[in-house]
């Protein structure tokens, strides 16, 4: 790699993005998906893209080759043609499967597909030989509840090559621009990877017309060489913006505010820094946008980083009065290898988070920006907000982005306080709320927190219960002041620091053996289980510690019966110690019942001062002011 000097903030002319962020010319045709046989990383099998039946078959990028004798299926996660979505939610009538064969004898090709209970059958067939191009077509009225296509080839006489399959379908009058977003935040190498798998894909890269990085770290992208390299690759396509830390909701906004400056008919594609990119994924997300009948929110599927086979959920919902976001959706799969299972029935989603998520132009004109939440809801309440006002979301189940697995990150974490906070400002803003039904659901993980020693994270619940009710002043400054404090105050709580494994007998001073947890409470007794797990902490009625506690074993009433406790952190990194501490659980007690009484006696004063803050809070004017507070 070429040594370059670091990549200083750069500003593209308006008038050089405006000629850039116009519609441009429409094929005869519209790719919407691309046949891919591997991932984009080793890390990647390649069962989520080609599934070899039988027989000796390479599987390369863009091609597949298959010796006599051989199949092969793409009945696989990326490999799928997702009928059932277009059917539902695009122009599209019907569908072409187009390919390039070279044949050393007779090879049959299939376009198969499948119903929404799952059942398999063919649609349209042909024998090859010798070296062309194959076309295959299925009408998209079949498949509203669920269903998608898929090839299937054989080399039957001879070896057999695929190469340049397409899926297309009619295209629209004109293809609208597009921009890529992306947020960044101290994690500079895995962001210039990500923009370096963007720009090495040409194809996808004929069809963006801006690329957005927003840097808000201490520890600049632009100061990778690999960055540089892609900077120079990608010129005036590259917009490179430095801003104040204002959380990912503020990253994600100028992005949309960049483009919604200069157009309101483009595509604007959010995507995390440090995910694994399936630049087909971009595509694909693009040109579904297009050929929707109105503007649509059209978001990537997560897939486990760690266990890169597997699904995060199939399409997510929420829970306004539990406060709870990343419901599945009715139908959705959800933590399942994607190898062994296929998304056959359609899901329609609420929202979709912003690890890749694609917004239009128009919907950012008719719903303004983003609150500045700083992070945790932004996107959901987002979502919701589109969603009220007409513009439906679609998770698409053959594009999906790698995303660090949430089941590997603590939930004692200071993330918690925003979680909390902003989705009660969601709940003021986009429902009647029902004060005293969330009041319990709180109270519920307030107490669990308590009993089971996490006095750190029943701190930081309560302090976002607190702020909430402080009303929309707690979000003039873009959250840089709240992030703050509550990392300070949780360190006041020893069970919020992790501790090397290998210090533990130091910090105990004995070997504390493993107790894994018993039988699962019944869940018509939960609630007199918690009870008494809190009277007895209360009471010092525990068993005596100290004790080795897996996360997996790590579950509230099980933790709850000792006094000392040596818990694994979820990230497996290190250990938490947590010890009974009756003056804390007394003091966070009463603080909690406080706030839950103001909560339960307050909230629908508050919201009214959210809702008649959310045009000034969701403003240009107001982001504008963010920008510049550096």
């Amino acid at each position: 790699m070429s040594e370059r000097e670091p990549v200083a903030p750069r500003r593209v002319s308006t008038d050089v993005l405006k000629h850039a962020l116009t519609d441009h010319p429409a094929p005869e045709r519209l790719v919407v998906a691309r046949g891919l046989f591997s991932g984009p990383s080793p890390r990647v099998t390649e069962d989520m893209y080609a599934r070899i039946v039988r027989g000796r078959v390479v599987r390369e990028r863009n091609a597949l080759r298959l010796d006599d004798g051989a199949r092969v299926r793409t009945d696989t996660y990326f490999g799928r043609f997702p009928a059932s979505y277009f059917q539902r939610w695009t122009t599209a009538t019907q569908v072409q499967l187009k390919l390039a064969f070279d044949a050393a004898g007779p090879a049959r090709l299939l376009l198969q597909g499948c119903d929404a209970r799952g059942v398999d059958r063919t649609i349209a067939s042909t024998e090859v030989d010798g070296a062309g191009t194959a076309v295959m077509s299925a009408q998209l009225n079949e498949f509203l509840d669920g269903g998608s296509l898929w090839m299937d080839c054989t080399a039957s006489g001879g070896a057999l090559t695929i190469t340049d399959l397409e899926w297309t379908v009619s295209a629209p009058e004109t293809i609208r621009s597009a921009a890529i977003g992306i947020c960044t935040f101290n994690r500079a190498d895995e962001c210039a990877q990500t923009v370096a798998a963007i720009a090495g894909d040409k194809g996808l890269l004929a069809g963006i017309d801006a690329i957005y990085v927003v840097d808000q770290g201490s520890d600049p992208v632009g100061s990778r060489p690999l960055f540089a390299d892609v900077a120079a690759q990608l010129g005036d396509k590259l917009v490179y913006l430095r801003q104040p830390n204002l959380g990912g909701a503020g990253g994600f906004t100028r992005s949309l505010y960049e483009v919604s400056s200069i157009t309101d008919h483009a595509n604007v594609i959010l995507m995390d820094d440090d995910i694994l990119c399936e630049p087909e994924t971009v595509l694909r997300l693009n040109a579904f946008a297009n050929v929707t009948p109105r503007p649509t929110l059209v978001g990537a599927q997560m897939l486990y980083l760690k266990n890169p086979r597997y699904l995060l959920v199939g399409a997510e919902t929420l829970d306004l009065v539990k406060l709870r976001g990343g419901r599945w959706a009715v139908n959705a799969l959800h933590d399942e290898d994607m190898v062994k299972h296929r998304q056959n029935k359609r899901v329609d989603a609420t929202y979709n988070a912003w690890w890749s998520c694609l917004i239009p132009a128009e919907v950012i004109a008719a719903l303004n920006l983003p609150i500045p939440l700083f992070f945790q809801w932004d996107d959901i309440e987002y979502g919701l907000r589109a969603s009220l006002a007409g513009y439906p979301t679609v998770t698409l189940p053959n594009a999906g982005v790698w995303h660090a697995d949430f089941h590997w990150k603590d939930r004692d974490d200071f993330t918690r306080y925003f979680s909390v906070r902003n989705a009660l400002i969601t709940s003021a803003l986009h429902s009647d709320m029902n004060p005293a039904a969330t009041a319990k659901s709180l109270a519920r993980e307030i107490v669990e927190d308590l009993a089971s020693m996490q006095y750190g994270l029943a701190h930081t619940v309560i302090r976002g219960i607190e702020d909430f009710l402080e009303g929309p002043s707690i979000l003039e400054d873009g959250g840089a002041a709240a992030v703050a404090r509550i990392r300070a105050e949780r360190a006041e709580y020893p069970e919020t620091v992790m501790h090397p494994a290998a210090k533990t007998t130091e910090l105990t001073g004995t070997v504390p053996p493993i107790r894994p947890h018993g039988y699962l409470p019944r869940k018509d007794r939960m609630s007199l289980v918690r009870a008494k797990r809190f009277i007895c902490q209360w009471l010092g009625q525990t068993i005596p510690g100290p004790v080795a506690i897996p996360t997996a074993d790590a579950i509230w009433w099980h933790v709850a019966l000792f006094d000392y406790a040596v818990v694994t952190d979820a990230s497996q990194a290190g250990i938490r110690i947590r010890r009974r501490d009756k003056r804390t659980l007394r003091e966070l007690t009463k603080r909690g019942r406080k706030a839950l009484r103001r909560l339960r006696t307050e909230a629908k004063t508050v919201q009214v001062k959210y809702r008649t803050a959310f045009p000034e809070l969701v403003s240009r004017q107001n982001w504008a002011r963010l920008f510049d507070s550096d």
